[in-house]
This record gives C-alpha cells, structure tokens and sequence, in this order.
C-alpha cells in the first residue's frame, strides 16, 4: 500500500456492499453518505442511525500515575472523574492553544482510554507521551486495537438492550461499562457526537463486521438506517458541537478553551 492511499476500516468492504459513497477524511476512506444526508439525519433525530467511526484514534494511558500525568497533560481535574465515568476534554499546547479535544474514559483506578480526533491523532499521542516523562505511567497506542461503532438516535437504547447483557437504562450519560454486544467483547459507552442520546461501542476490529450486522438487525423494526460522515457533520452542528479544524482550532478564534466557552 501507497503511503498515500487511505486507510480502511474493518467495515469497509461492507460499506461499499450498502452503495455508500466513500471519503477521504484524515487519511481514511471513510463512508460519507449511504443515501440522501437529509434522511440519514432525520432517522437519526427521529429514530436511530448506525455510523462507522473506527477513524477516531484510541491511546491507553495506564500506571500508577495515569491520573496524575493526565492532570498534567490535559485541561481539567482527570484525577476526579471515577471509574467507569468520562469526560469531554482538551490538550493545549504551551501558548494555550487548542491541540485537539478529546473524550477521557477512565477504565480503573491506574487505566484511561483517550480517544482523539482522527486528524490529530498523532499529535496527541506524541504530546502525552513527551508530557510521561517523570510520571509512573506508560502511554499506548491502541489505534490499530479498535473498531469504534455508534448507535445514535431516540431508539438507540432499545436496539442497544436486544443485544447485551449491560445495564443500557441504567448507564449514565458519559459513562461507560464492559459488556457483550451480540456476543461480542465490547466497552459499551453513553457518548455520542450527534446531540441525541445514544452508544459508542469500542471492539476489536475483527468483531466489528458481524456486530454491525447483528445492530443492523436488531434495529430494522426502530428504523435504524447505517449513516455516514455528512450527516454526522450536520447533527453535531444542529446541537452546537465543536468540530476541531472548524470552531476549534491552535491559531484562530476560537483557539484556548476559554475563548471556545469550555
């Protein structure tokens, strides 16, 4: 492979099987759109929608002093978020400026998972790494560990209780548990990037096909439609979600966490 052709994720014969038409974002072919945006964004105000989102870029910080490093690392308390728990965050570089945001999830008392734009991945992984020196803790790159699906939408938690064995009425919003999906190992989390309520379930990705197909059908009755990156780009837009490279950003207004309101 070129080292300019794009990655593809583990889903990525499957959309194409659907007719979706395929992107180029952040250095993945990622699926745009399925259909028609407007419908696929409608389901998902509606009903539920079912995106690919293995782009994202996963790091593990894990040891004695993850809390602490990412204390150090990033904007806000991390040490006070509890297990099982997440939180909306960002890394600045030294003038303050926004590196990325990003979603913390603290998987034990020594263990996170930071998730990271697809964009800045690199970015952010290099940043926590140089910023470990002098921390008890070690810093992983996971990226190539997970495939990332999400059920958003009013249905989601109804499709998301067919198939697992977790609490889904019981999990708060910004939290997240381990469970099965349709059999599969997954962290199973209330997070979402769409402004409704919904799940974001991280795998391996040699799962992610036959979990895809099981939500699939598991959701046909709710009105569950696959959707692609277009329509996610309205819906976060309509619930006033920052997008980095467009409302935030290291150099132009909005470019530290104040000046974006956080």
């Amino acid at each position: 492979m070129s080292s300019t052709e794009p990655r593809r994720t583990a889903l990525d014969a499957l959309h194409r099987s659907l007719g979706a038409t395929m992107t180029d974002f952040a250095g993945w072919d990622m699926p745009l759109r399925y259909g028609s945006e407007r419908d696929e964004h409608n389901a998902v105000r509606t009903k539920a929608g079912l995106f690919d989102l293995s782009h994202m870029g996963e790091i593990t910080v894990f040891g004695p002093a993850a809390a602490a490093l990412l204390d150090h690392a990033l904007v806000g308390n991390i040490s006070g978020v509890k297990s099982g728990r997440a939180r909306y965050t960002m890394i600045c570089g030294e003038d303050g400026g926004i590196l990325d945001d990003l979603i913390v999830y603290r998987l034990g008392d020594t263990e996170y998972l930071v998730v990271a734009n697809a964009s800045n991945a690199q970015v952010v992984l290099d940043a926590l790494v140089e910023r470990s020196a002098g921390f008890d803790a070690e810093v992983r790159d996971d990226r190539d560990a997970y495939a990332l699906l999400a059920v958003q939408g009013p249905e989601s938690a109804g499709i998301l209780a067919s198939l697992t064995d977790a609490d889904v009425a019981g999990l708060k919003y910004y939290a997240g548990l381990p469970g099965t999906v349709a059999g599969v190992p997954a962290l199973v989390a209330r997070t979402g990037y769409t402004g409704e309520d919904g799940f974001e379930l991280f795998v391996k990705p040699a799962h992610a096909v036959e979990l895809w197909q099981a939500l699939t059908e598991a959701g046909e009755a709710a009105g569950l439609v696959p959707c692609g990156l277009s329509c996610r780009d309205t819906l976060r837009l309509e619930a006033g979600m920052p997008l980095y490279g467009n409302e935030l950003s290291p150099s132009s207004r909005p470019s530290t966490p104040v000046s974006a309101g956080w």
